[in-house]
């Protein structure tokens, strides 16, 4: 009997098993909040994914244009969940200007947000460093003219990005102004390459080129992104022109770890502002 009963033991298990697999609910489906696609890039040599957030409104109208909200740091496992996340409640309350959102997913995210370098120290960061130029090639001659054929855009342009993608946004701002109409950098990695890029501001800003442009800077509590960035805006200050409109929110209560969402909500409360409505005219 005993024999028996250790016999019959694994086909109970396998039939209560079973059918515990039975119960399990099959109704479940995707949940979808963008769309995604991929660009053979000739600039960069290699397929980037592309991720995009459409605010709502967009799909019930075949007229609506949008302005564009561009994001490094853009894949579902990094920065864009909390970031679509954010442009949807602002635009839902009103606090913010309904944008596209588009996100590049990484490859080699050390590559391609980095500038050249001479510091030994930053080249051991990555097998490979310095290429931010192509990364804007990418962007300028692949990305925004498949984001244009895509969808239904304005020609205004923005680029958010934190640590070394908001290294990259000041480095553009300053090397090739009008990729962008509006630059958001939150604890920008101005440490890069000694210090290169803020020293060079100065004389990159006494040549202002093209329309106006809006610059928003935000910080932590890491002492030296504290202390590159106030070097920053003293130039900024003294420097820039009246293209130029800047703005620097000290936010000492985050840490480098925290600070990209709730900077990002003050920034595009500030900077995407929408417009006054109308009053209606009395009767």
């Amino acid at each position: 009997m005993r024999a028996l009963l250790f016999l019959l033991l694994p086909c109970l298990f396998l039939f209560t098993a079973a059918g515990q697999q039975s119960a399990t609910p099959t109704d479940a489906a995707p949940l979808v909040i963008g769309q995604t696609f991929a660009i053979a890039s000739k600039a960069l040599g290699e397929t980037r994914r592309i991720n995009v957030y459409l605010p709502a409104g967009y799909a019930e109208s075949k007229d609506l244009r949008l302005p564009v909200l561009y994001m490094p740091d853009g894949g579902m496992a990094e920065d864009f969940l909390h970031v679509a996340g954010l442009v949807q409640v602002s635009v839902g309350n009103e606090t913010m200007r309904p944008f596209i959102l588009v996100g590049i997913e990484n490859t080699e995210r050390r590559r391609d947000l980095t500038g050249p370098t001479t510091n030994p120290k930053d080249k051991q960061i990555a097998p490979r460093v310095g290429g931010s130029a192509a990364f804007r090639q990418f962007i300028r001659q692949e990305l925004m003219p498949e984001v244009k054929r895509r969808y239904r855009t304005t020609a205004e342009t923005a680029i958010v990005g934190e640590s070394l993608a908001g290294l990259f946004v000041v480095e553009t701002l300053l090397q090739e102004p009008d990729l962008f109409d509006t630059y958001l950098a939150f604890d920008p990695s101005l440490w890069w390459n000694n210090k290169q890029l803020v020293t060079d501001a100065a004389r990159q800003l006494a040549n202002p080129k093209g329309t106006a442009k809006t610059l928003y800077l935000a910080t932590s509590n890491e002492p030296e992104i504290v202390a590159d960035t106030q070097r920053l805006t003293e130039i900024l200050r003294s420097k820039a022109g009246p293209r130029l409109t800047w703005h620097y929110e000290p936010m000492p209560q985050e840490t480098h770890g925290t600070i990209y969402h709730p900077a990002a909500l003050k920034g595009f409360r500030m900077v995407f502002k929408p417009q006054p409505k109308a009053t209606p005219a009395p009767h």
